[in-house]
C-alpha cells in the first residue's frame, strides 16, 4: 500500500501545479486532459472517461457511470469545477469506489479560489501504512 501513497502524492502534486498554473474557472474537460496528461508525462498509466460496470438485483449495466480519472487501476480521481463543494460530491465518490472496489479516491474541484479548499480525500475501508 506504499505505492498507493506514492500514487495519491503524485496526483495531488500535479493537481496543485495545474491549479496554481491554469486557475479556477476552465471546463472540467480542461482540467481533466491537462491532469491526465500531466501524469502519463509523470509514468503513470491512465483511464479518462472509463466505463464501469454495475450490477443491480440480477441485471448487468456495462457502463452504469464514467470514472473520471482512474490511476494505475488503484486510484479513482473524480474532477469538478464549480465554486462550492456539495456534500453530495464526497458521496458520489464513496459510492464509486464501492462499486470500483478500490480502496481511495480523490475529489478535486479545481473550481475553488485555492487548490486545498477542492481537494478531499475519501476512503473505502482504506487505512494508510506508515
Amino acid at each position: 500500500m506504499d505505492r498507493l501513497e506514492d500514487v495519491i502524492t503524485d496526483v495531488i502534486d500535479c493537481g496543485f501545479h495545474i491549479h496554481k498554473q491554469l486557475g479556477p474557472g476552465l471546463l472540467e474537460s480542461v482540467y481533466e486532459t491537462v491532469l491526465a496528461t500531466t501524469l502519463q508525462k509523470r509514468g503513470y498509466a491512465v483511464d479518462r472517461q472509463k466505463p464501469v460496470e454495475i450490477q443491480f438485483d440480477d441485471m448487468t449495466f456495462r457502463e452504469g457511470f464514467r470514472a473520471d480519472i482512474v490511476v494505475n487501476e488503484i486510484l479513482l480521481v473524480e474532477l469538478k469545477s464549480t465554486e462550492r463543494m456539495a456534500p453530495v460530491y464526497g458521496k458520489q465518490v464513496l459510492t464509486y469506489l464501492r462499486l470500483m472496489n478500490l480502496p481511495i479516491g480523490l475529489l478535486m474541484n479545481f473550481g475553488c479560489a485555492t487548490f486545498k479548499e477542492g481537494l478531499k480525500r475519501i476512503a473505502n475501508n482504506y487505512t494508510p501504512t506508515s
